[in-house]
Parts: C-alpha cells; structure tokens; sequence
C-alpha cells in the first residue's frame, strides 16, 4: 500500500505535470490551428450562456482557490487566520463556486450528448474533458461531508503539504496523505489525470487569455459594398 500511495502521489503528479507542460508547448509550436476553444455556441444557443457563465465563473474561482489555499504556506497567513477559520471559509467559497460549476458543467455535458449538431461537431476529447471536470467538481462536493466532521484544519494542511511538497521538490510528498479518507485521494486523482490530458483538448485556450482586447486599438467592422 505504501508503495501505490507512493507511485500514485508521489510519481504520478511529476509525469501528469511533465506532460502537461512539455505537450502543451508542443503542441502550441506544431498546432496552431488547433489551438481554440472550438465554441459551439453558434450551433445552438439555448441556455448557451447561463450554462457557460456558471461553469466558468465557478471553474475559476475553485482553480484560484486552490492554488491559494494548497501553496500559500501555513505561516504566511498564520498570524491573520486560524487553519480551522481557513477551512470553513474554503468549505463556503468553494462549496457556492462548486454548485455553480457543477449545474453549469452538467448543462454543457448534457447539451453536448443530447444536442446533434453539437455532438455532430465535437471530438472524442471535448466529451471525455466536459465530462472529467464534472466527475471532478462533484467529488470536490462530495468531499464537503467529510470536511464538516474536522473543523480544525487538520486535513486541510495535509493537502496544503502534500501540493507544497510536490511544487517545490520537497519530496516525500506521497506521507502526507496517508491516512486520509479515498474521496479525497479519488479527487486528487482525478484532478492529476484532467492535468495530463489537458494539452490534448481544447482547454489550451486558457494558456491564451484575450487580455489583448482590452488595450487593443477601437476597430470598426463595416460590411462591404
């Protein structure tokens, strides 16, 4: 057992983050048309934008949070928050940003099954990834029962050694995590798994934020004689 829990969060998280970034940088040097977000919104618009709305305001507020709360180390917010106030502050926040992910995503997932055009126009990749983020959103909620039973922050700065571990090469990563209960281990690895396949699927888009627009010169579009 030591030695899966070693290979699954010890070794996995380096190859899913060594493909994640080497892929990612490869394809976006040999497939630059295959570099978009392959929007369908044209196709069908029903419930188009509520749908995406939900999805990714809460898709974005549950990534920061997570990169906050797991890599900010314990004694940088110490003297203002207890590990306990923290939790239940990430229990609420992620809890409301979670819900709204998840009925948004669900939304997506449905339309992209249901919907033929959609479906007609979507790759094997674009159903398998909607489909993960769901899986892994719902997890994410799943894991608010256990949470409610120790409020003390202990689990959470198991997490927190585990993720800081692996970012900074710290080792021995895997130790952390021992003992704690298989919702949040299943989360973690799935999560791992959307990393490794994410240079395979449209979410490189994100690599690509239109930031641009904002500062771009006003452009006119008029159409032609």
């Amino acid at each position: 057992m030591n030695y899966i829990n070693s290979l699954l969060f010890g070794l996995y998280p380096y190859l899913a983050g060594s493909v994640f970034l080497i892929a990612s940088l490869m394809r976006y040097d040999h497939g630059q048309y295959t570099w978009k977000t392959g929007s369908s919104q044209m196709l069908s618009s029903k419930n188009m934008r509520m749908a995406s709305n939900l999805f990714h305001v809460g898709i974005i507020v549950i990534f920061f949070g997570h990169l906050v709360g797991l890599l900010t180390p314990h004694w940088v917010y110490e003297p203002f928050i207890t590990p306990g106030a923290k939790q239940v502050m990430a229990v609420v926040i992620g809890g409301i940003a979670g819900v709204m992910c998840l009925v948004g995503g669900a939304m997506l997932f449905h339309r992209r099954l249901t919907n033929p055009r959609v479906r007609a126009s979507s790759t094997t990749m674009d159903t398998v990834i909607i489909g993960l983020l769901v899986l892994q959103v719902a997890l994410g909620l799943l894991t608010i029962l256990p949470t409610l039973g120790h409020l003390d922050g202990s689990a959470m700065l198991k997490f927190s050694g585990w993720a800081q571990s692996i970012v900074y090469f710290q080792g021995g990563a895997a130790a952390h995590l021992e003992g704690v209960s298989w919702i949040y281990k299943l989360h973690i690895l799935v999560g791992l798994t959307i990393v490794l396949v994410f240079p395979f699927t449209r979410l490189v888009h994100v690599w690509s934020a239109p930031m641009g627009y904002v500062t771009r010169r006003y452009q006119i579009v008029r159409r032609r004689a």
